[in-house]
This record gives C-alpha cells, structure tokens and sequence, in this order.
C-alpha cells in the first residue's frame, strides 16, 4: 500500500470518527459538513473530496458495516448459532462506537431498517417448515419475527436496557435460534 493510499485511508477513517463522535451528541440533521471537518481536522473540500454529503457518507458508513456482517456470517456458515452471534458480538464490541450511535440516535433510522433487512436476508433458507416446531408455518414470518427479534436484542444491548456480558447475550440468542431453526 503506498503512502497515498494510508493517507486517504487515515482521513476517511477521521472524517468516520468525527462523523460517529458528532452523532452521538446530537441530532443527525444539525450536523453539517464543516462540523465533520473541524472535528476531523481537516478541510471541508476533504469531506466533499470523498462523500458527496452528510447523507452519503452516512451511507457508506451503514453499507460497510453491513458489509463486513455479511462476511462474518459466511465465515461461520458451518457453525452454530451460538458460535455465529459471539462472531456478531464480538464484531459489535470492537465497533462499540458505530453501534450504539446508530442504535441509539433518532437520525439514523435507515441503519434500523437496513440491519433489519440485513438480518432477515441471513435467516431466509434456514428454515424447516416441512418437519420440526414449524412445520406448516410461513417462513416469511417466521423470519421477520426472529429478525426483528435479533435487532431488537441487538439494540436492547446497545441501549443498556440488557446488561449481561456481549458473550451471555450472544449465547442466549444462539440458544433459542437452534431451538427454532
């Protein structure tokens, strides 16, 4: 990697910070692009240089993190659920920051919504509604129901209202998927 490319990559990621830092002392629509800059310490035409808006590096904050879940559940398509969420848990814990703003924070309702999809999409093709406790059940809600589950235990976490270790949230989850799935 050349010197030019760990410079951009040092300015993306403190214009991701700031950004993040800013999101989580106050509201997504009072934050504007020289508030990322001066936060980042660098110049508002380096902002705009990478993300077109506030709007589109939020975006591309979202998409990679959705991104880098999805590869962590092929890495652990042959394991357990239990083994798979301490995976996610982990992944949580190391981006601490990222998660509880978006969780938290009232302006960014698209990363709800696209972690929901996100979730839902990784459940689809797990099911067994031939035989087994959903036998004659409908998928579609049966994994609506648990993705909306998983985020909302995802987001209780984050929000402090569950306060056992990520490792116990993470076993408990994976327990009562194995027992639906």
């Amino acid at each position: 990697m050349s010197t030019i490319d760990r410079r951009i990559l040092k300015t993306q990621e403190a214009i991701k910070k700031a950004f993040i830092e800013l999101m989580s002392e106050t509201n997504f629509d009072h934050i504007t692009i020289q508030n990322i800059a001066d936060r980042a310490n660098v110049g508002r035409r380096t902002v705009y240089h990478h993300y077109l808006d506030k709007f589109d590096l939020l975006d591309k904050l979202i998409e990679e993190h959705i991104s880098e879940l999805r590869k962590l559940c092929k890495s652990a398509a042959e394991l357990s659920f239990i083994d798979a969420n301490l995976i996610w848990f982990e992944y949580f814990e190391q981006n601490f920051s990222f998660f509880s703003t978006m969780l938290a924070s009232k302006g960014a309702p698209s990363f709800r919504s696209r972690f929901l999809s996100f979730v839902i999409e990784e459940l689809e093709g797990e099911v067994d509604i031939i035989k087994g406790v959903n036998q004659g059940l409908s998928e579609d809600i049966i994994v609506k129901f648990f993705g909306s589950a998983i985020v909302g235990i995802v987001e209780s976490y984050f929000t402090d209202e569950i306060r056992q270790s990520p490792q116990y949230v993470a076993e408990q989850a994976g327990i009562l998927l194995e027992r639906n799935f």
